[in-house]
């Protein structure tokens, strides 16, 4: 393991130099794509050269022990620093372990979200409304730029389909485990007898694909317009703006009202359509390592129940890893990191086993 982080640090030694080097600096194409390695070998680099110092500062510590093994109290104070150092090696050796694990080549893309009213009606789309506010508000305190896609309200305010676009470096490797069915357990406000009832929602997560990687012949493409539906306001106009792109030989079919212009629809919309074909692909071909990931924290697939939200007991439980806290104001507030966190150490965890 340690000759490979060598190389590690090796290339950030030698990308150093190079962000040094007028003939990089001086050529903004060549400067980026420098400082892009620089970051991706960075963190392994300065791990690596922390856990190197830990060990010469632990050689030397046994050297000053055996030179002061006569003088007591030197040598507490110097068994004391040997433990201490050898207990920060362990973690340091776990801490190189877990950066070399393979990473997903999504993580640092953008991401598209795809929010569903499913079983419950009308209090589904209510859900799906409070789940939107709830990943707009970690947006915002993340630094993520949101951009509306599609939204399909209903009268009391809720919505049978919201999607959105959020900007921002890591994006997907935070919420793509917000993937799956998500549950409701509250009392309804049209609710007469004060009954509990149980709704879902489902969330799709997608990295937003590049142009490159998906190919898409416009004779497989059905394009229709029409006008924008929904609630009112904003989504309502006179004209047939709304898109709505159908991928024949997948039947994929993807919808964009929220811009007046049909051009700005149809733009969106394609980033939704290539995206989803994207992923698509992407499981059809990660299916064994899907099925190594459900054991811990779930396929990511939006027919798998992943969370349950219970109102009345102001709870969060999160399925996957058995995770349950009793917070879910704060949670519904934007403040999802203590379950992406916990989601996150499940996966490294699991990873390190089958390595």
């Amino acid at each position: 393991m340690f000759d490979k982080v060598k190389v590690f640090s090796d290339k950030y030694d030698e990308l150093s130099n190079k962000l040094c080097d007028p003939s990089v600096t001086s050529s903004p194409e060549q400067y980026t794509k420098t400082m892009k390695e620089y970051k991706a070998v960075e963190p392994i680099a300065l791990k690596y050269k922390e856990y190197v110092k830990t060990l010469e500062d632990a050689k030397t510590a046994k050297e000053l022990l055996e030179e002061n093994n006569s003088d007591d109290e030197i040598s507490g104070m110097l068994s004391a620093e040997m433990n201490e150092l050898d207990q920060k090696i362990k973690e340091l050796e776990n801490e190189l372990k877990i950066l070399l694990l393979p990473k997903d080549p999504n993580d640092e893309r953008n991401v598209i979200m795809e929010i569903r009213g499913g079983a419950g009606g009308e209090e589904a789309a209510l859900f799906a409304g409070v789940l939107f506010r709830m990943y707009s508000m970690y947006a915002v305190k993340h630094g993520y730029a949101l951009e509306m896609l599609n939204a399909n309200e209903t009268e009391l305010g809720g919505y049978k389909e919201v999607s959105f676009m959020l900007t921002g470096t890591g994006a997907y490797s935070r919420l793509k485990y917000e993937s799956g069915v998500h549950r409701v357990q509250r009392v309804p406000e049209t609710e007469t007898q004060g009954r509990i009832h149980t709704s879902t929602v489902t969330v799709a997560v997608l990295p937003e694909a590049e142009d490159v990687e998906v190919e898409i012949n416009p004779s497989d493409l059905k394009i229709d317009t029409f006008r924008s539906s929904g609630a009112g306001g904003q989504h309502i106009n006179k004209t047939e703006s709304a898109i709505r792109i159908t991928h024949i030989p997948t039947g994929t079919v993807v919808e964009c009202q929220d811009e007046r212009s049909q051009y700005k629809n149809k733009d969106k919309a394609m980033k939704v359509l290539k995206s989803r074909l994207l992923e698509a692909e992407r499981e059809k071909q990660h299916d064994s390592v899907s099925k190594e990931r459900s054991m811990q924290v779930g396929t990511g697939d939006r027919s798998e129940r992943i969370r349950t939200y219970n109102y009345p007991q102001g709870r969060v439980t999160d399925h996957r890893i058995g995770l349950t806290l009793y917070k879910i104001d704060d949670i519904l507030n934007g403040n999802i990191d203590e379950i992406t966190d916990a989601l996150i150490t499940a996966e490294r965890s699991a990873q390190l086993e089958s390595e």
